[in-house]
């Protein structure tokens, strides 16, 4: 810009001098604020740059000029030096050196010579524009003027041959475009006509005649002359007719219309009548009679026209123009509408000010229509952004300062009738140039700090650890400590510098006092990088400053923000218009806006949707204030709704006319007028006056009119006949005119005066009629006529007169007495009363007639009601109708109504239906609801009342929304444990029956690639143990009900922290929870490895111990079998049902327990048991290692087994699934078993199992109950009986076994993949209190139960023994033994197991 070009120039020339000057006067301090100033101000110490006038001495004008004329273009602009002069065109710089018919005078103007002008061919027409440039200081644009070129002769309506009587008015048309209408002229009989008081010419070109003479006949034309050969209309002849003596109807022959006119300039309400007699033109504004005599500026032309000259804002209004010629009276009225140019009511003021910071330049304006204001800088125009904002509506708002927004920025305003421009120049001083000035008004808060001038000495040095101690989305606190140069620092003052990452401008915020370390940046923008800096100040200056400090704000929820600049204005009395922008922080599209409204007053808010900026609502009430509110939506949902706008609509003339009209006669010349005012509902505005008219019926063309202005509500007319009949009606005033007006309401004055010095005497007669709820009451007047009589009084009661009373008028002789009740005993009276009092009563009694006519039967509520479910949304609603046959067929006009509501919320209310069918379809429900419905019949005025309720709820529907404000804290104490709460999803749908925690440490993965940790549903936290250590995982949460799963929340990011303490891997026992307990008996590690030197050598003891018993045991069965060789099945079958589960031996009479020291079960199964949920639920745990650190390598073949069992999930809420990130690496998870007290399960199913564990002990002896081979699949399966049942937990149960397995090896599998899976979890250790129970009393293992007594136990997986050792011990169980043996064997047997029990103790 060449603003930009000047101040370089500028800078480097005076860059030397200046230095020289602040090295011999001293540096100043750097100022903290901007200064606006008229002059130079003085600063102590240094020399500043002073403010250069450059302003406009003359603006172009709009112009009119026709073709081929010449034109000149006023503009002269001061500076020193002399500014350079250019002209814009339609925004165009014009190339003037090259241009033949366009030159630049010496002064700046525009001369135009030969202005060219064609229909197809307008080069010289447009907006033209002065452009003023200083090199060393900047541009400044002045206002636009528009230069209109006549267009080409044309007419638009030309004279008529018309005829005349003398002594009225003629008029003859020759309308043009107002632009040629100053070329236009008349002529007379081909001669010129000279205009005067009784011949003018209107502003269209119409030319008026008034008060014809036998001289104004012949033939008459118009002229164009606009530089080119005239352009001549038609002729046409005028007749002048002698006076026919007779009357004429009045009619108009130009009637005003509505004008749009400027203030300062001039105009004609054209306005002519004819008729005979000839009529008189008077004109009224918003009911008051226009002076047009005793004023300058209001004129009254020849016809009746009105010249209005110097046109103020008070002019503005409804005039009425009104001929009367005494037998009748027209009128016709036009609204002139004032509108002014901009003005300004405050200008631009020179500021001072130091880069990075924030200014604010002032512009208020004013003008009718509202101005529109723009912001032009060196003449470039300013287009808002992030640094440079539209505030308050008008003044410019620059952030954070650099150099190059030195210069000249002009405010301009403008608006349909014209514009205008000021303008002010912004100087930025070096940091170490001070500002001695108060800071004005325009500042921001940001930079009103006043420094005083600096003296030398020290400065400080950086501060030291500046960090960022709370990020928020749209704020952000900084800290930090005092520099090392001073470390109290207590009178130091701090600048904080910021700007957007990659953004050269900074901007700056200062401590509020003295040692104060922290500030707090506001109206950030969300997720976006800010890079800060802080620097400290003394009495001698700005020291050094910190490192850049980078720092991104926190996303904000992706909802948009408030519609910003919301307007709303009336256009019209029954529509507003509401207009807004785009919302900042839109957070993606948005897809459209939503506007309330309401009337003030009420309580019912309705909306509309809109897709655009803006939206003109209709139908409104008139002169009714509303107000307005806008929320914006984006694929998320509704946004922030901006503040409410209130605004009301037009006034508008009334729409009723003033109700109660009432005529009093006050004597033989006046009445006395009562009126009330119009609905407040019909006013449309603010009521200014009433208009009365009257006349006497006899002359009804002979109207009067009287005007009473404010809230006067009668008004007494005077000087009337004797003896007349007079019509009466009134209409109200607004400012926009004349409402309707009453009917015409009569009355006849007295032919004498009468008395009213007394009261009157007592009615001549009075007579009832009773009916049955009324009576009719009939008199006649009192015998003497010459008192005055106003009305009568009617009171009525019964048993006594006194309980009511009515006043009718004089005239009237009867009247009917509603609203009684039947069979009562009522006494009237009848007094005559006037103004003086009431006369004497006349008494009469009556009895009202008995009510004979029945009442109507009420109709019969509907019966039988039922509401049957049909999906989520629908219930269909059936009744009965006892009033119907028996076939319930519908053959009259009845009507059913449906009304449901249900009772959450409280407050709701009912919604209603019409039906005529005895049944109905009710849609649009919400899922999982509990709904009431009730019916009522309607048979033409009779309705019944509602039925009895039925209730319905809407079936579920799978959650749409998914679980909110999910949050993720570490657990104090415990890094490598975290905490995830969250909230159920807001549109439920349902019951929720559980959720999924699926987490991971890639955002980016497949969503089966997460590991996943179900969480039953009355669960709102969850506890997530051993996880790595400065990690950052990411969470997501999926909620279900019985219908299915819903979507998944927004992934929430977590790092864990950091080790500390840590004296290296495995050094530290993994976190357990603080609900672990120490096993019994010597129990291993979480990962099989010894806890200490002791525990290691009694495992060494047991091991070697079972080897020898299992050999002892291998070698006396061998020595059996070799003895028996007969009756070999027998033993056989009795050998496979010990092995398949039969407990009891019959031989003694006692049974034979042998111990159990490690159980190895081939089924492991998981059957959901029915439990009642814990009543405060705090948060599940798994205590599955989660690092790396803890993982046991596996073979490729296992990690895809694992793979596979992990897609196998179907949503078992059991804690053991193996879904965590351990389980997914292949490593043996820890597996926490509190004992449960449900029996266990004795049946053996040759079906395939569903079990979590493969059967890892050894086969079964006999072929015919082989399991098969997918009883030893490793892979989790869900069966649809699991899925649907997945309201209670999976509940591991221990199938029981041969007592002699508990020594068993694996068997060696059968042919086929292998199955057994090393990483696979076994069953726990029983506890040693066990030993001596019986094998049925082995309590099941509820994998993931909280809350038990008996603390959960950890699993040991024993070494499996050598192949040969499988092989033999497979070959010795073929053989059987007798009953007696076996005894004495097993008895020798628990001898051994007591020793070997006793050394395990020890």
């Amino acid at each position: 810009m060449a603003a930009e070009r000047g101040a370089r120039r500028l800078f480097s020339t005076s860059s030397l001098w200046l230095y020289c000057l602040l090295l011999l006067f001293g540096r100043p301090a750097p100022g903290a604020a901007a200064a606006r100033s008229g002059s130079p101000p003085q600063s102590p110490g240094a020399s500043i740059r002073t403010f250069t006038p450059f302003y406009f001495l003359v603006e172009p004008v709009d112009t009119l000029s026709v073709r081929g004329s010449s034109v000149i273009l006023n503009c002269s602009a001061y500076s020193e030096p002399s500014p350079k002069i250019e002209w814009k065109k339609d925004g165009t710089f014009l190339n003037l050196v090259s241009d033949d018919r366009r030159q630049l005078l010496p002064d700046g103007s525009l001369f135009i010579s030969n202005v060219v002008h064609s229909k197809h061919n307008k080069p010289d027409e447009g907006y033209y524009q002065c452009v003023a440039t200083v090199d060393s200081l900047g541009t400044i644009v002045s206002r636009t003027a528009k230069l209109t070129v006549a267009g080409l002769p044309r007419f638009t309506s030309q004279p008529e041959p018309s005829s005349v009587y003398a002594g009225n008015s003629a008029i003859l048309n020759c309308e043009v475009n107002a632009d040629l209408v100053p070329f236009v002229r008349w002529e007379q009989n081909r001669q010129p006509l000279l205009l005067d008081d009784r011949i003018i010419k209107l502003p269209g070109g119409t030319l008026v005649i008034s008060n014809v003479t036998e001289g104004d006949g012949g033939l008459y034309r118009c002229i164009i002359e606009s530089g080119g050969p005239p352009k001549y209309s038609d002729e046409a002849e005028l007749k002048v007719l002698p006076d026919p003596e007779e009357t004429l109807n009045l009619v108009f022959l130009k009637q005003p219309s509505s004008l749009v006119r400027v203030i300062g300039q001039s105009t004609v309400l054209p306005c002519v009548a004819s008729g005979l007699p000839a009529p008189a033109m008077r004109w009224m504004k918003n009911e008051e009679t226009l002076d047009t005599e005793g004023s300058e500026r209001l004129v009254l032309l020849a016809g009746g026209s009105l010249e209005i000259s110097d046109i103020t804002e008070d002019d503005a209004g409804t005039y009425f123009c009104i001929a009367d010629n005494g037998n009748e009276t027209i009128e016709a009225q036009a609204e002139l509408t004032v509108q002014a140019q901009p003005e300004f009511l405050k200008q631009p003021a020179n500021i001072y000010a130091h880069e990075s910071m924030d200014i604010v330049f002032e512009c208020e304006v004013t003008g009718k229509p509202t101005p529109t204001v723009k912001w032009v800088k060196n003449g470039d125009m300013v287009i808002p952004s992030d640094y440079f904002k539209i505030v308050k509506e008008h003044n410019l708002q620059v952030l954070g300062l650099v150099k190059s927004d030195e210069g000249f920025y002009q405010c301009i305003a403008e608006n349909d009738v014209g514009n205008a421009q000021a303008g002010a120049q912004l100087i930025i001083l070096e940091h170490d140039v001070a500002i001695p000035t108060l800071p004005p008004t325009s500042l921001t808060s940001a930079t009103t700090d006043h420094l005083a001038p600096a003296t030398t000495g020290p400065l400080p040095s950086a501060p030291r650890d500046v960090v960022a101690s709370l990020v928020s989305t749209r704020f952000i606190k900084l800290t930090w400590r005092t520099p090392a140069s001073d470390p109290h620092g207590d009178n130091l003052t701090y600048s904080v510098f910021y700007t957007k990452e990659g953004i050269a401008r900074e901007r700056v915020e200062n401590t509020s006092r003295p040692g104060e370390m922290q500030v707090t940046i506001q109206n950030l923008m969300p997720a976006t990088v800010y890079v800060f800096r802080v620097v400290a100040q003394n009495k001698h200056g700005f020291g050094e400053s910190s490192a850049p400090l980078r720092v991104e704000t926190q996303p904000e929820v992706q909802l948009p923000g408030p519609a910003p600049n919301i307007r709303a204005y009336a256009t019209s009395p029954t529509s507003i218009t509401v207009t807004w922008e785009t919302p900042l922080s839109g957070n993606g599209e948005i897809q459209n806006y939503k506007l309330y409204y309401m009337e003030k007053g009420t309580d019912k808010e309705q909306d509309v949707d809109i897709s655009s900026h803006s939206y003109t609502l209709n139908g409104l009430k008139k002169y009714t204030e509303y107000s307005f509110r806008v929320v914006a939506y984006n694929k998320h949902g509704p946004g922030v709704s901006t503040q409410d706008v209130a605004v009301r609509t037009l006034s508008d003339v009334p729409s009723a006319a003033p109700q109660n009209l009432s005529l009093e006669v006050r004597n033989s010349k006046s009445i006395m007028i009562h009126w009330q005012p119009p609905s407040p509902a019909t006013q449309n505005g603010q009521i200014t006056g009433y208009k009365i008219r009257y006349r006497k019926a006899s002359r009804k063309s002979d109207v009067t009119e009287t005007l009473v202005t404010g809230t006067q509500l009668s008004q007494l007319i005077e000087g009337l006949d004797r003896g007349t009949e007079y019509n009466f009606r009134v209409a109200a005033l607004t400012v926009n005119g004349t409402g309707p007006a009453t009917d015409w309401l009569s009355t006849e004055t007295f032919e004498s005066d009468l008395d009213e010095t007394r009261v009157p005497e007592v009615p001549s007669s009075l007579h009832v009629r009773p009916l049955v709820t009324s009576i009719v009451v009939s008199w006649t007047p009192p015998e003497n006529q010459n008192i005055v009589v106003r009305g009568y009084a009617i009171g009525y009661g019964i048993g006594s007169p006194h309980a009511q009373t009515i006043k009718v008028d004089y005239k009237q002789r009867y009247y009917t007495i509603e609203n009684l009740d039947p069979s009562s005993h009522y006494v009237i009276t009848l007094k005559a009363f006037n103004n003086v009092g009431e006369g004497i009563p006349l008494y009469e009694s009556a009895v009202t007639r008995p009510h004979t006519v029945p009442d109507p039967t009420p109709m019969m509520p509907p019966v039988g009601v039922q509401a049957s479910i049909l999906s989520h949304d629908t219930i269909r609603i059936t009744w009965a109708d006892n009033s119907l046959p028996k076939h319930q067929k519908i053959t009259d006009s009845r009507y059913y109504t449906v009304r449901w509501k249900t009772n959450i919320p409280a407050n709701t209310k009912y919604k209603n239906a019409n039906a005529t069918t005895l049944s109905y379809l009710v849609t649009g429900l919400k899922p999982n609801t509990l709904y009431e419905f009730s019916v009522m019949v309607t048979k033409g005025r009779r309705s019944s009342t509602w039925s009895m309720t039925a209730h319905g709820t809407t079936f579920e529907l799978v959650p749409t929304s998914p679980p909110k404000d999910v949050t993720v804290v570490s657990k104090e104490g415990k890094p490598r444990t975290i905490i995830v709460n969250w909230q159920p999803p807001s549109e439920a749908n349902g019951k929720i029956t559980g959720y999924i925690i699926y987490y991971s440490t890639d955002v980016n993965a497949e969503i089966h690639d997460w590991v996943i940790e179900p969480v039953v549903g009355n669960r709102l936290t969850h506890q997530i143990q051993e996880l790595t250590l400065d990690t950052p995982y990411y969470f997501k949460i999926q909620a279900r009900n019985s219908k299915g799963m819903g979507p998944m929340s927004e992934a929430v990011q977590f790092r864990t922290p950091k080790a500390s303490g840590s004296s290296g891997k495995g050094s530290r026992l993994p976190d357990l929870g603080s609900d672990y307990k120490p096993p019994m008996s010597g129990s291993n590690s979480p990962h099989g490895s010894p806890t200490s030197p002791l525990d290691s050598n009694m495992l060494l003891v047991i091991i070697v111990s079972v080897g020898v018993i299992t050999i002892v045991v291998v070698v006396i069965i061998a020595v059996f079998c070799t003895r028996r060789t007969t009756s070999h099945q027998k033993k056989k079958r009795a050998a496979c049902k010990s092995v398949n589960g039969s407990h009891k031996y019959k031989g003694n009479s006692k049974d034979v327990k042998p111990p159990d020291l490690w159980i190895h079960h081939e089924r492991l199964e998981l059957k959901p048991i029915d439990k009642s949920p814990d009543p405060n639920p705090i948060m599940t745990d798994t205590p599955i290692p989660r690092n790396s650190q803890d993982i046991t390598p596996v073979d490729n073949s296992m990690d895809s087994n694992i793979h596979q069992r992990r897609n196998s999930y179907r949503g078992h809420e059991s804690e053991d699934s193996m879904s965590t990130l351990a389980g997914r690496r292949g490593m043996r998870p820890k597996m926490m078993m509190p004992f449960d007290s449900q029996p266990p399960q004795q049946s053996i199913r040759n079906t395939p199992s569903t079990d979590t564990m493969p059967a890892s002990s050894s086969q079964t002896c006999c072929t015919d109950h082989q399991d098969p081979e997918g009883a030893t699949s490793s892979s989790y399966l869900a069966s649809s009986q699991e899925e649907d049942s997945g309201q209670s937990l999976p509940t591991a149960h221990v199938r029981p076994s041969h007592p002699l397995k508990s020594f068993a090896v694996p068997a060696i599998p059968p042919p086929g993949p292998p199955t057994y899976d090393p990483a696979l979890p076994s069953t726990p250790l029983l506890s040693q209190q066990a030993l001596n129970h019986h094998i049925h009393s082995v309590k099941t293992a509820s994998i993931g139960t909280l809350g038990r007594s008996r603390p959960p136990m950890p699993v040991v997986v024993p070494s499996a023994p050598e192949v040969q050792e499988t092989t033999r011990m497979l070959e010795d169980s073929e053989s059987s033994y007798e009953p007696d043996e076996l005894t004495k064997e097993m008895a020798h047997l628990e001898g051994l197991m007591k020793d070997l029990n006793a050394i395990t103790t020890a």
